[in-house]
């Protein structure tokens, strides 16, 4: 029987208004205090486009891919503080399990690639928890005549 995995990208931001939850599906994303980016980021601390992600394909390997984050526009402008990743601050990164990326003071991601494997092909009864009851069998209806 083959294995599938199914990666899911999550990012989670903390910024001036809480917690928010975002699951990457989209081929590139804009990330900054300005209301048109796809993840908007809450504080004055904040570039406008301050990075973006982009999902690059896997090598040697069939349908997964990872993002790579990217300080500044998606035209190469940088942002105006930078973005750290891990503790260092650097240009660009490829994302992995429970990176943190710090884009200001109190403004932060962190990145989780959640995997979930399925075996294809038939699938075991003890999967399902299926109860099958006979309608006649409910004894507190009553019987209209």
């Amino acid at each position: 029987m083959a294995t599938e995995t199914h990666e899911n990208h999550l990012l989670i931001i903390e910024d001036d208004q809480g917690r928010k939850e975002f699951i990457l599906e989209q081929t590139i994303y804009s990330l900054g205090r300005d209301r048109e980016c796809n993840i908007r980021l809450v504080s004055q601390f904040v570039s406008r486009r301050h990075a973006t992600l982009v999902r690059m394909p896997r090598e040697n390997s069939r349908n997964t891919y990872y993002y790579r984050i990217v300080d500044g526009d998606a035209k190469g402008k940088p942002s105006a503080n930078g973005m750290i990743v891990n503790g260092r601050k650097i240009p660009f990164h490829d994302l992995k399990n429970e990176d943190e990326i710090v884009f200001g003071p109190q403004i932060r991601a962190i990145y989780y690639l959640l995997q979930n494997t399925q075996l294809s092909g038939r699938t075991d009864a003890s999967e399902y928890d299926i109860t099958l009851i006979n309608p006649g069998m409910n004894e507190d209806e009553e019987i209209e005549d």
